[in-house]
């Protein structure tokens, strides 16, 4: 069997109406949501699919660099591939990594968890993840939401300043009782320009935001100040989470070393693949912390990434997390279709908990007509337009730009 092509299929999904949601600093604007599909073909008929980053530049990367040094190989060889190019470029190839393994699992008749050494577990736990540039009350309001759709935990990321970021955990805390678990993903902050959050001011809404139990504070401070992240959790205010926007392992082992959080985070479809994954959950296993997916993605990357979280037991990898799309009749942020159409079926949730599938490689069959149905729409999907100082930042992928003050 040998690889005869690779692609990676760039799709947008077009906004209906233009999204603005306003925020301390300014305004963001959405225009679409986009999303990679990657498919590895061989000789024989048989494809493997995965999630990839959504952006113009792996793509081109795919076709002009990964391609060529994938094509004529054969796939049951994967472990002995040795691709060597620039930090992002290999980042992209792990990417397409995942799809050999979906082809290599449905030719051995077994499950990608099974090719990363096998499942200790047939469910992981997942959080709905939304909430995105509202008032107190309609975050409160959908959280309430998101807990009736039986998660047992919600995310958002508050950007209204800092007194009425605490009045929304507060109401958030009110609407839901105390058993609901409610993370604060703060990386909006260094979307504020001028107004972006002092390290006194974090550290005052981290002792503030005590008194509503909030489970995690996700990237609080710049995500590479380590020394920052190793005082804050010191303070024992709040439970610190952080690591998705980590260049290497060599920052999650610093990460671990300074004891500088309570939960390591990783998109293991866009910063380094499966077989970094498993090394990030033995670090954290090995530091006493606990690992929770970054997944903000389509359905496929929930369903990649939980293939690989099953490898290790809930006390290690204790989350997935879960995006939350508005439908008709479902709570949620903006919508984005696509997310749920990619897979030929949906994946089982239930009472807080994905069930794997049993099927061999990704275990559900991917919908390849999403590639023509939502045709990629050239340019940013999203500008963030600043008050001061007075400037629009332009994201053409969700890693594609660091969250850094201004």
């Amino acid at each position: 069997m040998k690889i005869t092509n690779v692609e990676g299929f760039l799709m947008s999904y077009p906004m209906p109406k233009k999204i603005e949601l306003p925020f301390w600093g300014g305004v963001r604007t959405i225009l679409k949501r986009d999303a990679m599909l990657i498919k590895v073909s061989t000789d024989t008929g048989l494809i493997g699919y995965a999630p990839g980053p959504a952006f113009e530049r792996a793509s081109e990367e795919i076709d002009k660099i990964i391609k060529p040094f994938l094509v004529d190989k054969d796939p049951m060889s994967w472990k002995s591939f040795y691709f060597t190019n620039s930090p992002e470029v290999v980042k992209t190839y792990y990417a397409v990594e995942v799809a050999l393994l979906d082809l290599v699992g449905k030719y051995e008749g077994c499950t990608i968890s099974e090719l990363m050494g096998g499942r200790v577990r047939e469910t992981i736990k997942v959080y709905g993840s939304a909430g995105m540039y509202m008032s107190p009350e309609k975050y409160a309001e959908e959280a309430s939401a998101i807990q009736q759709m039986g998660f047992p935990a919600y995310k958002m990321r508050p950007a209204a300043g800092p007194d009425a970021d605490l009045k929304t955990l507060e109401l958030m805390r009110k609407a839901t009782g105390e058993d609901m678990g409610l993370m604060v993903d703060a990386h909006t902050w260094w979307r504020m320009g001028n107004k972006s959050y002092t390290p006194e001011v974090i550290q005052h809404l981290a002792r503030s935001m005590r008194e509503y139990n909030p489970f995690w504070l996700e990237e609080p401070l710049l995500p590479e100040d380590h020394q920052a992240y190793k005082s804050l959790k010191a303070k024992g205010f709040v439970t610190v989470a952080t690591g998705e926007h980590e260049q290497d392992f060599a920052g999650f082992q610093e990460l671990a070393q300074m004891d500088a959080a309570h939960f390591l985070q990783m998109d293991v479809c866009c910063q380094g693949g499966f077989e970094m994954g498993l090394k990030v959950f033995d670090l954290a296993a090995a530091h006493k912390m606990k690992f929770a997916f970054h997944s903000w993605g389509t359905m496929l990357e929930v369903l990649a990434a939980a293939q690989l979280g099953v490898c290790r037991d809930e006390s290690v990898v204790e989350w997935l997390e879960y995006p939350c799309y508005s439908a008709a009749g479902r709570a949620g942020m903006y919508p984005f279709p696509l997310s749920d159409e990619i897979l030929q079926e949906p994946l089982d949730v239930s009472k807080g908990y994905l069930k794997l599938p049993t099927g061999s490689g990704l275990g559900i069959e991917v919908n390849e007509a999403v590639i023509h149905k939502y045709p990629f729409i050239p340019g940013p999907w999203s500008f963030f337009h600043q008050d001061s100082p007075k400037e629009t930042i332009a994201v053409t992928g969700d890693h594609s730009v660091k969250w850094v003050a201004q």
